[in-house]
């Protein structure tokens, strides 16, 4: 797009692991706050933004520039028609700064990781290096190293209450971020 629309509402990015939660998360948050929900996944399958498959570990090879030019276009027609985004995606440093007003790092026990990650049939080298990337802080490391470290908020995702005290603490962030910034 060739020109920035100032926006009245704020975007948010969901990020973690796989298993963590984010879409449940950001889905809660979309119909809390009225906000569109991107999930990231969902455009790279629908829109084959894919430069071929890793068999090993049984995923895609992402085209950046494809879904980048995508999602471009839908946060500026959602910036147009006043309504911010919720993203959801397990990798954040591939995103521009400038979209993104808060990201959600959201973190799982290791126990309650593996157990969602094998009720999705990860097999056993998928599951280990989504496990060890937790366990490194993989994703959190990626997110205040990719952005200012005052919008990076790490976050517990173990438990559906946790998942409720997470999306009523961003609806008051939200509700903050608008009366600063309308």
């Amino acid at each position: 797009m060739s020109e920035e629309i100032e926006r009245r509402r704020p975007n948010i990015l969901v990020t973690g692991t796989p298993g963590v939660g984010k879409t449940a998360t950001a889905a809660m948050l979309a119909d809390r706050l009225g906000l569109q929900h991107i999930n990231v996944g969902d455009i790279i399958q629908q829109h084959k933004c894919y430069d071929g498959h890793d068999d090993s570990l049984d995923t895609h090879i992402l085209d950046e520039d494809k879904l980048l030019d995508l999602m471009e276009t839908m946060i500026q027609k959602c910036a147009a028609d006043n309504i911010g985004i919720v993203a959801d995606y397990h990798s954040c440093e591939l995103f521009p700064e400038r979209w993104f007003d808060l990201i959600l790092v959201l973190r799982a026990n290791t126990n309650i990781l593996f157990d969602r990650l094998t009720e999705r049939g990860y097999n056993d080298k998928k599951r280990s290096e989504n496990m060890e990337a937790e366990i490194m802080q993989v994703v959190l490391d990626e997110a205040r190293e990719s952005y200012d470290i005052d919008i990076v908020q790490e976050l517990p995702s173990n438990t559906k209450e946790e998942m409720e005290a997470n999306v009523e603490r961003c609806r008051a962030w939200a509700e903050q971020w608008v009366k600063d910034n309308a």
